[in-house]
């Protein structure tokens, strides 16, 4: 009988934007690209959008200047192994890890990400709230291309690029397998999430996305941020001029959203998060050799 043993894993997701998670505290996993891949693959791996790995801030390059304001650090690798600043459904799952595990107790935390440090916080019905820091608007002309139909879309900067276009019927972004075309290419050099938005009611949106890295996925923390500021200023609302917090519903096809953005810029996301199985990794798995990916800015 084997003693092997294997390399543990948790699968989770919010509003079903999936993740394969990895507590590796003390950074010792070795996670190039095509592991990752090979992981998150839906067929010959455990299939997910994107993974979590768990590492103390301190045990990791990418975090140690922030290990003193959060213990942990969000290492999000996309579902192509390609590394990312952020993900916001992925730090609700991370969060709700944490304390699952009881490697937190507290209601709320700090967490380091490649796009600085999240404040989260639990509330009793199970809902995570996730400072998603503050929203910029570069500016400029971008336009999103699918099928021969074009839309101007809205440069939003939540951490991580996204071009967000408003059209009529969500039908109209085809099947996002493939990253719609996105005009000038030299605004966005290394990809960018596209989100296409549709009106549902008085500060209520639907929305589909493309994630780089992963294709159309279920739901988009950053992109459900994105939209609705993009939304916001469609409507001719900003918080910096009126003082006032405003707020969206943000449906996706995994669930919904609600998003808050407040005069000084800052967002919060709220959504559910949920854990639904753990287990082993064959350690074979994971054979493979050093670290080769990218980060996506």
């Amino acid at each position: 009988m084997s003693t092997r043993t294997g390399i543990p894993f948790l699968k989770g997701h919010g509003t079903e934007n999936d993740f394969v998670i990895l507590p590796d505290p003390e950074n010792a996993l070795e996670l190039p690209p095509a592991v990752v891949a090979a992981l998150c693959d839906r067929r010959s791996g455990l299939g997910a959008d994107g993974l979590l790995h768990v590492v103390r801030s301190a045990a990791h390059p990418d975090a140690r200047e922030m290990a003193g304001h959060a213990e942990w650090f969000m290492d999000y690798r996309n579902a192509d192994g390609s590394l990312a600043e952020m993900c916001g459904n992925g730090v609700r799952v991370f969060a709700h890890y944490l304390r699952r595990a009881g490697l937190v107790t507290q209601n709320t935390l700090s967490i380091a990400t490649r796009a600085g440090v999240r404040a989260v916080r639990f509330a009793a019905d199970g809902a995570v709230t996730v400072g998603m820091g503050r929203v910029a608007l570069p500016g400029g002309e971008v336009t999103v291309n699918v099928d021969g139909r074009q839309w101007p879309a809205t440069h939003v900067d939540m951490g991580n690029p996204h071009a967000v276009a408003h059209v009529l019927d969500l039908a109209h972004a085809g099947d996002l397998r493939a990253a719609p075309s996105v005009r000038p290419t030299t605004t966005y050099p290394d990809g960018v999430n596209v989100e296409f938005v549709v009106d549902q009611g008085p500060r209520h949106v639907a929305m589909r996305v493309h994630e780089r890295g992963s294709g159309e996925t279920r739901s988009c923390g950053t992109g459900a941020c994105a939209v609705a500021v993009s939304a916001a200023r469609r409507d001719g609302v900003d918080p910096a001029v009126t003082g006032l917090p405003v707020s969206y519903t943000v449906d996706v096809p995994g669930g919904t959203l609600m998003i808050t953005e407040r005069p000084d810029g800052e967002i919060e996301m709220t959504g559910p998060a949920v854990i639904v199985a753990e287990g082993e990794i064959d350690p074979q798995a994971l054979a493979t050799g050093p670290h080769t990916g990218n980060v996506h800015r």
